[in-house]
């Protein structure tokens, strides 16, 4: 069974092609194009086609267009209705349902020898939710939050033996990933896109508007929740892009995220008892990417294990509508799913652009030395990731003992400097240095730091004293084990700094060009690309 998975309908348009139940490839369509985002999330980008991430899948696999079984897109238009009879303005929207009913003859321009016949529909929560419940062994309750779908934005439920039992779905316009949406509008940054900025800004405030907040923001008895009307205005003027951000723009983030973290623990308890008390929690969409929240769901909640989809927002319902399709259970086992290059490759590329490099024994150790001098290092190995986190694939590494290096790294990236910074570390050393969800694998859990670590790495200890950690394991990524052991060996800190390896604005690198280009253009030390070390000190004199 071949199928080919579509996210096209929202934003962060995205292709993931299985074969015989296994994921072969996955990316996002903004490394090819290097638009962040794919594109914005508005009507008339709705007929915009992850053409390139699309066709790479293919030809990863070997395969043509006509070679598939299914293409299966993450959203249903027959589903739709008029948005006005559910409260919600926004007038454009039949033109983006209209562009999805078209998606069949738009995909099969894109991919010639397609048979626009085998496009199926696949109901966007419908997606979100086979991402996550059908990417582990077991079965499992589901959780799904994000903006919207076709006329909800909320899916509760249960996956036994690979099929979905919906418990709870929420109609608009009461929706969580739109309220916070709304926030990151009204606090200048830009929304669909730059939510997680409200989250660290959160950290920095203090939740003095809960008590409204929780009467306007609830869950209900039955599974879903009410949002009501909030004046934004009322609480915190409004920030422009460039404007001055103060204590009540923090304070007002805080009290947000704090309701969120609530609601989401009342609908994450109301389904565990609705689907029978299952051991684990698996959850997607937009909203399951607020790792603060996924945190005191596990912490909190009834499960015995919480497990959230790494490409939890809309590019993870590409892999979820082609999941749907087969319905049977996978173990997802790594989200290095994107484009890869071989040794070969690579040293051509570092030919083509004359610069100086060297093939050391060990780049582990060679990238160890580097941080262990308070260096920064470019990170390129192996495949890229599926989904927002930087994995050790794509990264910005650096030392975590030096209390200056948020500062830094932020100054590399061009970002804001509240913007926290996280630490990789081996996981057996984790339960000494951290307390919290463990294995934390794909980045996206808070954790505890602890008082007798806090000092020795402040780089990646944040103002409320938490962490957001990625755990690695030798045997699933033993390039950077060796490395982060190398550090410690000679630091006696078994931790790493890692962000991704962009700029801000910018989607994470993909290519080796891209890679050679942020070096070129950012002080970072050391370009660790597969096996190669290029140095900045040899390649510029500087």
């Amino acid at each position: 069974m071949r199928v080919l998975g579509i996210n096209a309908i929202f934003h962060d348009p995205a292709a993931a092609l299985i074969v015989d139940g296994r994921v072969v490839a996955a990316a996002e369509e903004e490394r090819f194009s290097r638009r962040k985002h794919g594109k914005r999330p508005v009507p008339f980008a709705a007929w915009e086609l992850p053409e390139l991430a699309a066709a790479w899948c293919l030809e990863e696999a070997g395969l043509r267009p006509d070679d598939l079984d299914a293409v299966a897109y993450s959203f249903d238009p027959s589903l739709t209705r008029d948005l006005s009879s559910l409260g919600v303005s926004d007038p454009s929207d039949a033109m983006r349902v209209d562009y999805a009913r078209r998606a069949p003859q738009f995909l099969a321009t894109a991919l010639p020898g397609l048979d626009p016949s085998q496009v199926t529909f696949v109901p966007h929560h419908v997606a979100h939710a086979a991402s996550a419940g059908l990417s582990v062994p077991e079965d499992s309750a589901v959780l799904v939050l994000d903006g919207r779908g076709e006329v909800a934005s909320h899916l509760a439920g249960a996956y036994r033996g690979g099929e979905l039992e919906i418990l709870k779905s929420q109609e608009l316009p009461h929706s969580l990933g739109l309220l916070y949406e709304d926030l990151t509008r009204h606090l200048g940054f830009l929304h669909s896109s730059d939510e997680y900025k409200v989250m660290a800004l959160a950290s920095y405030g203090s939740p003095k508007f809960l008590g409204l907040l929780r009467e306007l923001v609830h869950a209900n008895d039955d599974g879903g929740f009410t949002v009501e009307r909030i004046d934004w205005d009322a609480l915190a003027k409004a920030r422009t892009a460039d404007g001055e951000m103060t204590e009540a723009h923090a304070d007002l983030a805080s009290s947000v995220q704090t309701r969120l973290e609530e609601v989401m623990l009342d609908l994450a308890r109301w389904t565990y008892e609705a689907a029978g008390g299952p051991k684990t929690l698996t959850m997607a969409g937009g909203t399951a990417l607020n790792c603060v929240a996924n945190a005191r769901i596990a912490a909190e909640g009834p499960y015995e294990r919480v497990w959230v989809q790494p490409a939890a927002g809309d590019s993870g319902t590409a892999l979820g509508a082609a999941l749907a399709i087969g319905r049977k259970n996978i173990t997802f086992g790594s989200a290095a799913l994107g484009r890869g290059w071989s040794d070969e490759e690579l040293e051509a590329e570092l030919k083509r652009a004359a610069l100086p490099y060297t093939r050391p024994e060990s780049i582990a150790a060679e990238a160890a030395r580097v941080l262990a001098d308070n260096g920064i290092v470019a990170w390129y190995q192996g495949r890229s990731e599926y989904g927002p986190r930087a994995l050790g694939h794509r990264s910005l590494i650096a030392h975590p003992g030096d209390k200056d290096t948020q500062t830094r790294m932020n100054d590399v990236k061009g970002r804001e400097q509240f913007r926290p910074i996280a630490p990789m570390v081996r996981a057996e050393r984790f339960a000494d240095i951290f307390s919290g969800v463990y294995p934390s694998p794909y980045m996206l859990f808070v954790h505890k730091v602890k008082p007798e670590w806090k000092d020795r790495i402040p780089a990646v200890t944040h103002v409320d004293g938490t962490a957001r950690v990625q755990t690695v394991h030798s045997d699933t990524e033993p390039l950077v084990h060796e490395m982060i052991a190398e550090f410690e060996r000679l630091t006696g800190l078994p931790v790493v700094v890692n962000t991704s390896l962009n700029t801000a604005g910018r989607p994470m690198v993909d290519t080796p060009r891209e890679a050679m280009e942020l070096f070129g253009s950012a002080p970072v030390d050391l370009l660790a690309m597969g096996p190669f070390a290029v140095h900045r000190a040899k390649a510029f004199g500087a």
